[in-house]
């Protein structure tokens, strides 16, 4: 018996004796008592951090370690123009250069305060197999190799001395075939040296999207997944546990059920709430936190949900020449997404040397600029009776992040704080700063109520304001121009009596 397989039986035993004597069971009856956090509803806006080996060749995108071993890929064709044969100088070749030379976490830490996130995601592991933590199961981690530091440990320290959330990313399910292009020609995947990092490699079909095994997951990885991933929790103390794709898999179901067991279980014994995230069609409705990567509702949904989304339209990690989203269009989304119920969680991709690229930098501290100003309108707020009106559609689904007109100023999104505060932001500049809110009208069957106060976030003069049959009427001062979305506040004396 190896020490790793060792250490790996005596998690797993610790990990039936918890999901065994918590509150929860592994089975979705029971885990549909779990109710999402308070501190998760409040908090609205975190930072997701795509950053690994795979920021070393900064090329096409986070999936570089799989599309270097496809023959007829860019990847691929980069890789044997910049590298040589992918059985010369393979995917672990990269982990040297992976020194990190740069990475301080209070510097990160810092930034992201700025940028007013209330809760902070790293990928502890992408699919690539090579940990950012100290895992005890493997000796590919960022802990005993490259940077030869526990990243995610560091992080969350600095994280929690700025009173933010921490949270961790693990997409270690796909590692079982993620580099089967390296068994259809000459690779280093096929070396027994290196299966810690490149895994089982299973054979696939469905080429190119979404590749499927042909076999699914053996009892023993699907073993080590569920004691990796417990470790994780159990290691960090994480507060959210975000799930990539693919988990969603039949054979997956047994051990998401106890994965949430176990985590509910160990958040009943430290008296905090927790978040797991995942996507598809993998958790049962009610036992978890559904997240739409690249994509947004066209109407609020009654449970809590989530958005990830990165500040580049394509790569989700560092690479040359990103083409990047404004930050007007960031924070769109961001009112857009808190309107319906939402949470943003918005991802960056630090370079290989542990700096943040500057225009990333840029991004993120405008919109904590907007925030520091507009924050009573998103954090601790709930969706009204509607989430807004206007002209501007929402293409509801996954991986359609792009794919919206701009806002205008006809947009309007709503949000409340209680039964006597709601927030119009207005997600444009209306022609000579006239702003019509329409569903504000004196004739409003959803909005009763008696408006005694309308006021500008940020703006402390009066403002001009009537509310007439065809809407709510309010002259902005012209010095708010340049703000992308317009926040006004109104106080009303009565709630909403109309069903």
């Amino acid at each position: 018996m190896t020490e790793l397989f060792r250490l790996r039986e005596e998690k797993m035993q610790e990990v039936h004796g918890t999901i065994g004597n918590g509150p929860f069971k592994p089975d979705w009856d029971s885990l549909r008592d779990y109710s999402v956090p308070r501190w998760y509803e409040d908090a609205k806006f975190g930072i997701f951090i795509h950053w690994g080996v795979y920021s070393v060749p900064a090329y096409d995108n986070e999936w570089y370690p799989r599309n270097m071993y496809i023959e007829g890929t860019p990847a691929h064709q980069h890789h044997i123009a910049a590298y040589g044969p992918v059985d010369k100088f393979g995917y672990k070749d990269f982990i040297p250069h992976f020194t990190a030379e740069n990475f301080d976490p209070e510097v990160w830490a810092d930034l992201f305060k700025s940028a007013g996130a209330a809760f902070v995601v790293p990928v502890a592991e992408h699919h690539d197999g090579f940990g950012m933590y100290d895992c005890p199961f493997s000796d590919w981690t960022a802990a005993k190799m490259g940077p030869q530091r526990d990243i995610i440990g560091e992080l969350a320290d600095a994280v929690r001395r700025r009173y933010m959330t921490f949270g961790v990313s693990s997409h270690r399910a796909e590692n079982w075939w993620y580099y089967n292009g390296g068994r259809e020609l000459p690779s280093d995947v096929q070396d027994p040296r290196y299966a810690g990092l490149y895994g089982p490699a299973q054979r696939t079909y469905g080429e190119p999207g979404y590749p499927q095994p042909i076999l699914p997951p053996s009892e023993e990885f699907l073993e080590d997944w569920l004691a990796r991933t417990c470790d994780l929790i159990d290691r960090y103390g994480p507060q959210l546990v975000y799930f990539d794709w693919w988990i969603e898999q039949p054979v997956f179901k047994p051990y998401l059920q106890k994965l949430a067991a176990y985590y509910y279980n160990k958040a009943a014994e430290w008296g905090r709430g927790v978040v797991v995230n995942y996507k598809l069609d993998a958790f049962a409705e009610g036992t978890a936190v559904y997240d739409m990567e690249r994509g947004q509702l066209a109407d609020i949904h009654p449970d809590v949900w989530q958005t990830c989304t990165s500040v580049g339209e394509t790569a989700w990690c560092h690479i040359a020449d990103h083409k990047y989203k404004t930050s007007a269009a960031l924070i769109g989304d961001l009112v857009d997404i808190v309107s319906k119920n939402g949470v943003m969680l918005l991802n960056v991709g630090p370079r290989a040397d542990g700096t943040i690229p500057g225009e990333e930098r840029k991004l993120l501290l405008e919109i904590g600029e907007w925030l520091a100003v507009n924050g009573e309108a998103i954090y601790s707020t709930r969706p009204w009776k509607v989430y807004g009106e206007g002209p501007t559609e929402i293409v509801s689904g996954t991986f359609n992040d792009t794919k919206r007109s701009p806002f205008t100023a006809k947009d309007v999104r709503f949000t409340a704080r209680g039964d006597k505060l709601l927030y119009a932001l207005i997600m444009g500049w209306p022609d000579e700063g006239r702003a019509l809110i329409e569903t504000l009208s004196s004739s409003s069957r959803l909005f009763t109520g008696q408006i005694m106060k309308v006021q500008v976030l940020g703006w402390k003069e009066e403002l001009s304001w009537s509310r007439k049959e065809d809407g709510l009427h309010v002259l902005l001062p012209e010095a708010l121009r340049a703000r992308p979305v317009i926040a006004v506040r109104i106080e009303y004396a009565v709630a909403e009596a109309l069903e």
